[in-house]
């Protein structure tokens, strides 16, 4: 790594990659890269999947433990929120494959040694308090409308939101205050950290290419982003479970994703003295 550098890549210097307009067509194929990837060895990538899904049963007991039973779709739901950042060794594991490299599960680990780490590091952060913000809003809405007392139980949780004006209420804007958090985080970071493990550009420019991407697709990104959305609640309902098959194929196919939006680098010639 030469030095410590976020703001810009190791020369410090602002690099501003080219993206691509792209259609519908290649987001089903980024998924279905992703999907190649995954089976390429799939006991590897749902050991690593099996860790999203203990965390998300560890989140969900804390909160049903804490009395705190309105978090547990927030907590759920935050999954899309930090899922780029948990999915970084996936993007790995596709870039070797690509490369015609050792996919062993274990080299997901090497994202610890990329020279993009510091910037890595700091989108990660963003998301973790991005996160963190979207449980204190929803924390926030379920307050202003039924009060600091804790829900007395499940049954009357459900019953409460589906019944009353005030547990409609609860819904509508507690999705809609998700759906603004979901466009942030795709807008900044859609293919922000495959392009770090990819290049070392720098935080400023790997977001700036994100909301570029979607600016020039933003139909498309949509789509994704209502694909992972999907993909991500599908595989929560059954107690978190069928994340362990989800997350990898999202995982990889952000990486294909990556690929078609984003100009390959040009390589500059090497100046020989005469």
């Amino acid at each position: 790594m030469a030095g410590f550098h976020v703001m810009a890549d190791a020369y410090g210097m602002h690099v501003k990659p080219a993206v691509r307009r792209i259609t519908t067509a290649d987001l089903w194929d980024a998924l279905r890269l992703g999907a190649e990837d995954f089976w390429e060895k799939p006991s590897h990538y749902v050991f690593l999947g099996l860790i999203y899904t203990v965390v998300g049963l560890i989140l969900t007991q804390w909160s049903s433990g804490s009395n705190a039973i309105q978090l547990v779709y927030p907590l759920m739901s935050g999954f899309a929120l930090v899922g780029p950042f948990a999915a970084i060794g996936l993007y790995e594991i596709s870039r070797r494959r690509e490369l015609g490299m050792n996919t062993n599960w274990r080299h997901a680990l090497d994202v610890r040694r990329s020279p993009a780490l510091p910037s890595i590091a700091v989108i990660g952060v963003m998301l973790f308090a991005l996160f963190l913000l979207w449980l204190y809003t929803a924390q926030s809405i379920y307050t202003g409308l039924f009060g600091d007392s804790p829900p007395a139980s499940v049954g009357a949780f459900v019953r409460d939101l589906l019944t009353t004006g005030k547990g409609w209420t609860v819904i509508l804007l507690g999705n809609a205050a998700g759906f603004v958090f979901a466009v942030v985080v795709l807008a900044t970071t859609v293919i922000a950290f495959p392009l770090l493990l990819d290049r070392d550009v720098g935080a400023v420019s790997a977001i700036e290419t994100s909301a570029r991407a979607v600016m020039a697709n933003p139909l498309q990104m949509a789509l994704w982003g209502l694909l992972v959305a999907v993909l991500l609640v599908i595989g929560s309902i059954p107690l978190f479970a069928g994340l362990a098959v989800v997350m990898p194929i999202l995982g990889h196919a952000t990486w294909h994703l990556y690929r078609k939006v984003v100009e390959p680098a040009q390589i500059r010639p090497i100046r020989r003295p005469m």
